[in-house]
């Protein structure tokens, strides 16, 4: 028995003892848990593969919901549908949807985000917030288990991108000149710039029709070298640094170049504007002087950026211009004109987002005119008077006319490109021309140029007529009145301008609603007159029965060109009566990039 023991115990040390095919052993006792060790690791590289890949899918499709933001659902939709997303469940805002193993869950958030430095990381996207300019995306969907499916539940694989597409447009707001008349003009911006012009028809046709972009220009007239675009825009320049800037515009027609070295020259108005309240180009602002991006011209005529600037830098000073008997069918006129600020000092040509604002000046014209009524076509004109029959003879006929036009205004509301290429942008504006008041009457001469109170009216001397009968001889009467007429145009109108129309730089006009005929028209019809024998006590009211005709027709007759007159005064300043002209000279909708 002892032996027997003895021997068990010595095979067991001898078994112990032997190294010979341990490692077969431990091998065998150790594989299957390598194995699911093994497996472990596959479906964790595994799993963190598909998050990245999922990650990369989910940042596309913030880019191009970022790049088609009034269509972000979808665009998030395709793109994964594009890139092997079959089958995919939408959750909305406070609400929670599980994934499940055949379909993912995703959420697009779009909202507003803002890059400044001083927000922190995490608030600078506002969720809803209008304008829209980003989008936030979440990708929630089951993970793949290749090995331990049987043993665990697939994890859930959670995603988020947000990427921001900061979509800009190029636009201005002012008004074309309906006709070229060279006296008016050089009178105008003869009294702006303080010096004598004298440029001919052929010449302002040149200036009209010459498109420029002169900030580049600027920053060499100035003397600025490795500047932004903001150093140069936050500079000051006098107009006649201005015109010189715009005369030395590479590729500018001849003509025009003579001429805006002509106005340079003899400009005498030195007040220095900030370039700022000229032009605004926003974001673009930030780049080098030279680097302005593809697709964003900011381009005027260089008219309306002659007038606009010398607008600017006359500041609230009157106009004063007198024509003589320049104006058809008038004996004598003079002209005053005052130009207050544009509201919130908006700049007449802007680069900017959506709700970027633009707006012209508000702007007042007075307008002195005696009308020659010496042939009016009916044979009864002699020596400057209008034999009315019965005694009566019309002497004189006056023109008081007032004409205020407050500022106009065009809003971006929105710019898109639906495919994501360049020739489907679109941009929208909604533009509202600037209220008019008109006034043929008297009006206090030290408020004229005062745009913080209304003008008061009163009845003006409109004409001067003699009566000679059997008992009575009377060689002057004044016939007093006035007349007002306003034009309104309380709801903005939408402009949509396609690639072609952007490329082309055409001008979208918006007008009022109630202006049916001329503005000088709709004083006349309706001008209320009144007559007094003034210290005689005659009771001459029947007069006006023969008077009144008379001069609704004598200023009839001259109508036409006295609306000329203040439509074109208006347009050289950028303004017009019930229109404003807009044009869209470039739009971009931004490179989408991923901000979080």
């Amino acid at each position: 028995m002892g032996f027997a023991s003895a021997g068990i115990v010595g095979s067991i040390g001898r078994l112990i003892a032997d190294r010979r095919a341990n490692f077969a052993i431990m091998t065998a006792v150790s594989a299957p848990v390598a194995l699911a060790l093994a497996a472990f690791a596959i479906d964790e590289g595994a799993l963190f593969n598909e998050r990245r890949a999922a990650q990369s899918i989910v940042d596309l499709a913030a880019i191009t919901a970022a790049a088609n933001i009034n269509n972000a659902e979808l665009a998030v939709l395709t793109t994964l549908k594009d890139n092997g997303f079959n089958s995919v469940a939408v959750q909305k805002q406070g609400t929670n949807v599980d994934p499940t193993a055949s379909k993912a869950v995703i959420q697009v958030v779009p909202g507003r985000y803002s890059g400044i430095s001083s927000i922190a990381a995490g608030s600078r996207f506002e969720a809803g917030k209008l304008p829209y300019n980003a989008v936030h995306v979440s990708l929630k969907k089951r993970g793949t288990l290749y090995f331990s499916a049987s043993m665990m539940e697939a994890p859930v694989i959670g995603t988020t991108a947000t990427a921001s597409a900061q979509a800009e447009a190029a636009f201005s707001v002012g008004s074309r000149l309906a006709s070229v008349n060279g006296g008016i003009l050089n009178a105008l911006l003869g009294g702006l710039l303080g010096s004598n012009i004298s440029l001919s028809v052929m010449d302002y046709n040149a200036l009209i029709s010459a498109d420029i972009d002169l900030t580049d220009q600027l920053a060499t007239e100035l003397k600025l070298t490795g500047v932004s675009y903001s150093d140069v825009l936050a500079s000051k320049a006098t107009v006649g640094q201005i015109a010189t800037a715009m005369a030395n515009v590479p590729g500018l027609d001849r003509t025009a170049r003579i001429a805006l070295q002509t106005m340079a020259s003899g400009a005498t108005n030195k007040v220095k504007i900030p370039l700022g309240q000229f032009i605004n180009l926003g974001s673009v602002g930030n780049l080098g002087v030279g680097q302005k991006p593809a697709g964003l011209t900011v381009a005027a005529s260089a008219m309306s950026m002659v007038t606009a600037a010398a607008a600017l830098a006359n500041g609230t000073n009157q106009v004063q211009v007198n024509l003589g008997a320049t104006v058809p069918g008038l004996t004598s006129t003079s002209l005053s004109i005052a130009i207050g600020e544009p509201p919130q000092s908006s700049p007449w040509l802007t680069v900017g987002g959506t709700g970027t604002v633009v707006r012209t000046a508000q702007t007042r014209i007075k307008l002195l005119a005696s009308v020659g009524i010496g042939n009016n076509g009916n044979g009864n004109g002699n020596g400057g008077s209008m034999n009315l029959g019965g005694g009566i003879r019309l002497l004189a006929v006056n023109v008081p006319l007032h004409v205020e036009v407050a500022y106009a205004e065009a809003k971006l509301t929105d710019i898109s490109c639906p495919t994501g290429r360049p020739d489907s942008l679109k941009v929208t504006i909604a533009a509202q021309p600037g209220v008019v008041a008109a006034h043929l009457a008297n009006a206090n001469a030290a408020g004229f140029a005062d745009f913080t109170k209304p003008q008061s009216f009163s009845d003006a001397e409109i004409a001067d007529v003699s009566v000679k009968l059997l008992l009575i001889n009377l060689s002057l009467l004044q016939i007093n009145g006035s007349s007002a007429f306003s034009v309104t145009n309380t709801a903005p109108t939408n402009l949509t301008f396609n690639a072609t129309d952007i490329a082309g730089k055409t001008i979208k006009t918006v007008s009022t609603k109630n202006l049916t005929q001329s503005l000088t028209t709709s004083l006349v019809n309706n001008l209320s007159l009144s007559v007094k024998a003034l210290g005689l006590g005659l009771d001459i009211t029947a007069l006006l029965g023969t008077v009144k005709p008379a001069v609704v027709t004598v200023l009839n007759g001259v109508t036409s060109p006295v609306d000329d007159l203040v439509y074109n005064t208006l347009a050289a300043l950028g303004v017009h009566v019930g229109e404003a002209d807009i044009r869209v000279t470039g739009a971009t909708c931004g490179r989408s990039v991923l901000v979080q």
